[in-house]
């Protein structure tokens, strides 16, 4: 039986804690966490459907134990709850996101959380750019931006570790290089919970929030955690990732999260005369932003300097300024705080 609004079940987001058949009679408790009234009831009367339907069940019973969040809801981005405290001095909050790996998502944060720190600090913005990285399974973003040093706790709280002018919390950074991450859903929203709640990013103008792939337990928890003000999209030209990533995006929809774009990564290769190769389709991201009604952010071409640069833990928007993919991150960087600065909507062109 699937979470109301949500594709996935309740089973796999952690929230049956108990089940029980004897003599026909079955019994069920779950524990949520949500300021919904309606959704209690919801899930009342679809579980105690869902056993009696139950071969030899006759009767059940499903008792529901709820958890307000004790963050009231809060006028802002996608009427979400209110900011936690660690967090109520970011100005702007962007998840980035994708419907499958294999897109360059996290390389794709890294490099825009640089190019917004560069765009900023045109203007004068001290301790722009905060990266907060949540692919919690395959935590990348401390490789790409060279950080080895552990996180001080101070008091109950983490402090980021800090290259580049990036502020960065990350899994990568709490556990050995060698130790997989193999957590069910309730603890990484935990952990998720925690980098919003016990990480002392201090005074941001953005922070960026690098997302594992999928719909999944992470995004949820992100959503009822932080209000985020937008989310971006990132594929690759094939109808394969697109059609997972237009699937992706409308979980943000669900929630209410503001779409700011699609952005599309990998998009070709340059030939030195100028030619371009298309080696994984074409159009593929233009066509998801028309699906998904919202803005084409932009092309980033395939260059080996990318993942050289995140090999070495210096990103390209850094190591090759001039390179046409380190200018198609700065420009999509660009756009992204024009829309911001206007609450997500379209600048017009003159």
């Amino acid at each position: 039986m699937k979470y109301p609004g949500f594709s996935r079940d309740i089973v796999s987001f952690g929230l049956v804690r108990h089940v029980e058949a004897h003599d026909g009679a079955a019994s069920a408790r779950l524990e949520i966490t949500t300021a919904d009234p309606q959704v209690p009831a919801i899930l009342h009367d679809a579980v105690e459907q869902t056993l009696k339907e139950v071969p030899g069940i006759r009767s059940a019973k499903v008792e529901i134990a709820v958890t307000v969040p004790k963050q009231t809801p809060a006028a802002g981005a996608g009427g979400m709850t209110a900011l936690p405290s660690q967090l109520k001095t970011v100005r702007y909050l962007v998840a980035v996101a994708s419907g499958k790996g294999g897109v360059g998502k996290s390389t794709f944060a890294v490099n825009l959380a640089v190019a917004f720190d560069r765009l900023l600090n045109q203007k004068d913005h001290e301790h722009a750019v905060g990266l907060m990285d949540c692919d919690i399974y395959g935590p990348s973003t401390p490789l790409m931006l060279g950080v080895q040093t552990r996180p001080e706790l101070v008091g109950n709280l983490l402090l980021p570790v800090e290259n580049f002018g990036i502020r960065l919390m990350s899994m990568g950074l709490l556990i050995d290089d060698e130790t997989p991450v193999a957590w069910r859903g309730p603890m990484i929203m935990k952990t998720i919970q925690q980098f919003a709640t016990q990480v002392a990013w201090g005074p941001l103008e953005i922070l960026v929030v690098d997302l594992p792939p999928g719909t999944g337990d992470a995004q949820l928890s992100l959503a009822q955690t932080i209000p985020l003000s937008g989310a971006v999209i990132v594929t690759t030209p094939q109808l394969a990732a697109v059609s997972v990533a237009r699937r992706g995006a409308m979980l943000f929809e669900k929630v209410n999260v503001p779409l700011l774009g699609v952005a599309e990564n990998m998009s070709f290769l340059e030939n030195p005369d100028g030619t371009r190769q298309y080696l994984f389709g074409e159009g593929g991201g233009a066509q998801a932003a028309v699906a998904l009604q919202t803005e084409f952010l932009g092309q980033v071409p395939l260059d080996p300097r990318v993942r050289e640069g995140g090999d070495r833990g210096i990103p390209i928007v850094l190591s090759h300024p001039e390179a046409p993919a380190a200018k198609a991150f700065m420009g999509i960087g660009r756009r992204l705080l024009e829309k911001l600065a206007t609450g997500g909507q379209t600048v017009s062109k003159s």
